[in-house]
């Protein structure tokens, strides 16, 4: 009894992993949040699907578990990676106190900083965090604390869930924080709809940022003090000696 808890990365399609395909091909049902469903459900037409809405997530890990404990092989979709603001954790919390006998396999995914970062170019090649700006379960101080530490220990910044309906300025309430030990010049960048028909980009300054638009497809980088636009493409140089020529 088994469930692969894969991550199909953040456009559900050609981003995904050779061993996140095998997983979606082995199982016999794929459960997942309805939206990330919506991503793969025709690539596999002879698969049975169970999703669950948004804030379902609980109940999605217990459907998951009750059909593996059938014997049936069920693959736990996320977007991006499992364990990155995935799915991973809580199925393994769950499987422990409920199923014990069913194994949980966690199939690592392109995950949305790193794919987002790609299209911009490099922002990430240094020391770097990601903080979600989501206060849904984690208090607006504790992120507003954990964005004050990584802009004073001069990180680079990738913020996921940047704003929603229901937090429209979240993202101008953390350049503001931000903006307490970065310069208003910092290198920025957003990456909306990675992997998915409509992605796109755009590199900008911090004091940019905070007037920008963002929804919840939206990953945004903020460089370090040493970042910087080469080509209209973000760099975060790791340090090497270059030559003159």
């Amino acid at each position: 009894m088994s469930i692969a808890c894969v991550g199909i990365g953040p456009g559900g399609g050609t981003d995904m992993t050779r061993r996140a395909l095998d997983a979606l091909d082995a199982a016999d049902v794929i459960v997942g949040y309805s939206t990330y469903v919506s991503l793969i459900r025709d690539a596999y037409p002879h698969k049975e699907f169970v999703s669950t809405p948004m804030r379902g997530e609980v109940q999605r890990c217990e459907r998951a578990l009750e059909l593996a404990r059938t014997g049936r092989s069920v693959a736990l979709v996320c977007s991006g990676d499992p364990g990155i603001y995935g799915m991973a954790g809580l199925l393994i919390e769950l499987a422990g106190r409920l199923c014990p006998t069913v194994e949980v396999e966690v199939i690592p995914g392109v995950t949305a900083a790193n794919g987002g970062a790609a299209i911009l170019g490099a922002p990430l090649m240094h020391d770097w965090c990601s903080i979600s700006l989501s206060d849904l379960m984690t208090p607006w101080e504790v992120i507003e604390r954990r964005l004050e530490a990584a802009a004073a220990a001069d990180f680079c910044i990738c913020l996921y869930n940047p704003s929603s309906h229901g937090r429209p300025h979240h993202l101008r309430r953390a350049c503001d924080v931000l903006l307490r030990h970065l310069d208003e010049g910092t290198v920025c960048g957003m990456a909306r709809g990675v992997g998915r028909t409509d992605q796109e980009s755009i590199v900008l300054s911090l004091a940019e940022l905070r007037e920008a638009q963002a929804d919840m497809t939206t990953t945004v980088y903020v460089g370090n003090s040493q970042t910087r636009v080469v080509g209209g493409r973000m760099v975060t140089p790791r340090g090497y000696v270059l030559g003159d020529g």
